[in-house]
């Protein structure tokens, strides 16, 4: 009898120390007089989608209303405290679940159940504590208790809780929390500038893509400082190319709290300059960016009324002026058409002299030269430069290709014709037979009129 003991005996230290071994983080505590205590977190293969259901429906009125379900998305679940008491004779003899206790209570009714199944895995003669373990930490557990369903080949943890409103958030931190702490605890390398380091001093983007925070601080403090808040974001080439931009959260987690502030006043910035409809306010202490008026008639006189939202000024898109009514002219017309007429009048006329004496002969000057000024930008613009067809800014083509892409809104367009192409495959557009852009990716300039013959070079050879 004494020898069958010992053997047991011999038995639990050598399952112990192997138990030890595999599952360190699960071990809460020494053997004592034959009681361990584990505590099993609980990993999912992926992150699954888990149903919290509210296992106790309202009543209104003596009929019961179906239970509502708050849905999430996890990867770990709160472990299962296990107190276990392993007889002399074990493993000869069936060890006895003391209690078993869901961290945060996630698991209110199938406590039983689960003690049931779990006394089902022990053989006799055979050590069970290993088996165990990986039956709850792997999750395997959930499915043979019938809390994972399958729709629509997708998979579906449903947990009944008398109050999900309480649970959810719990769940959600302790995942939160796993995942920062696994991540710390690892070394990755950084993409950047190749080192090795640990999590603690990396930063995990939503892309999943990981740099250490020195760099990807420098990198983005250098963008913000020089206004180019399009690169915030993941430096790999691939997010680079689909132009994934770093969120709120990413970004204060790397840089100061006055580098956000500029960080979004520069993407508040960008979105109204790819308005071409948005007009600040001409008031220079408010200067607020006022919106085109909603449900205007297109080419109506009141397109051109605008109201400031900070200050309440009313004024015209055209002149940035007081409003002044739908029906009168705008003064900028006015002035246009005036000073056209003023310079079509000859210098010795009196008409013209009753105008400069009348508004001024110096002012009557700046107008002429501002205009002139304004006629020699317009035909520049129309002779050198093409207007994107999206946002109307107009693009001056220096070297390269007719593919344009826009810096403001970034619109794909031919320089040649300014028609709009396909952002998918912008080249279909110079290889339409027949198009007048057919082949004209490039504009090739003839040679020949850049070399002219030197005199007399015939007679030397």
């Amino acid at each position: 009898m004494e020898s069958s003991l010992e053997l047991c005996a011999s038995l639990q230290r050598e399952e112990w120390e192997v138990l030890e071994s595999i599952y360190p983080d699960c071990v809460s505590s020494d053997i004592c007089d034959g009681i361990l205590k584990l505590q099993i977190p609980v990993e999912l293969p992926e992150a699954a989608e888990i149903a919290v259901i509210d296992d106790l429906p309202v009543q209104h009125s003596g009929a019961s209303h179906e239970a509502t379900a708050s849905h999430i998305s996890l990867s770990h679940l709160p472990p299962l405290l296990l107190d276990i008491l392993l007889p002399p004779t074990y493993p000869n003899t069936a060890p006895k679940i003391i209690s078993l206790h869901a961290t945060h209570s996630w698991l209110p009714i199938k406590r039983l159940s689960v003690q049931r199944r779990l006394l089902e895995l022990w053989q006799e003669g055979d050590g069970v504590l290993c088996s165990w373990v990986e039956w709850i930490r792997s999750a395997q557990f959930l499915h043979d208790l019938d809390l994972v369903t399958t729709l629509n080949r997708e998979q579906m943890i449903r947990i009944h809780h008398p109050s999900p409103r309480l649970l959810v958030p719990l769940l959600t931190a302790y995942d939160t929390s796993t995942k920062s702490a696994k991540f710390s605890q690892n070394s990755y390398e950084c993409e950047i500038c190749l080192t090795s380091i640990k999590g603690g001093r990396c930063i995990l983007l939503s892309c999943s893509h990981v740099f250490c925070r020195s760099c990807l601080e420098d990198f983005w403090k250098l963008c913000i400082k020089e206004g180019d808040v399009g690169r915030v974001g993941c430096p790999d080439p691939k997010c680079v190319k689909s132009g994934r931009e770093a969120n709120e959260e990413e970004v204060r987690r790397v840089i100061t709290e006055e580098e956000v502030r500029r960080w979004k006043w520069l993407k508040e910035k960008r979105a109204i300059e790819k308005d071409p409809s948005i007009i600040h306010c001409p008031v220079p202490l408010c200067q607020t960016p006022v919106p085109k008026p909603a449900n205007t008639e297109e080419g109506s006189s009141w397109e051109r009324l605008r109201t400031c939202p900070e200050c309440g000024y009313s004024f015209c898109a055209y002149c940035r002026r007081t409003w002044h009514g739908p029906i009168s002219d705008c003064p900028l017309s006015v002035t246009e058409s005036f000073v056209m007429e003023y310079m079509a009048l000859p210098e010795d006329s009196s008409q013209r002299k009753t105008l400069e004496m009348r508004y001024g002969k110096a002012n009557l000057r700046k107008l002429v030269v501002r205009y002139e000024e304004e006629q020699a930008l317009k035909s520049w613009l129309e002779r050198s430069t093409m207007a994107c067809p999206n946002c109307h800014v107009h693009v001056e083509k220096s070297m390269g290709c007719n593919h344009m892409t826009c810096a403001r809104c970034g619109n794909h367009f031919c320089y040649r014709c300014g028609e709009k192409l396909n952002a998918k495959n912008p080249y279909e557009h110079f290889s339409r037979k027949g198009h007048p852009c057919f082949s004209k990716l490039f504009d090739f300039e003839s040679i020949d009129d850049e070399w002219q013959p030197v005199e007399g070079f015939d007679a030397m050879i």
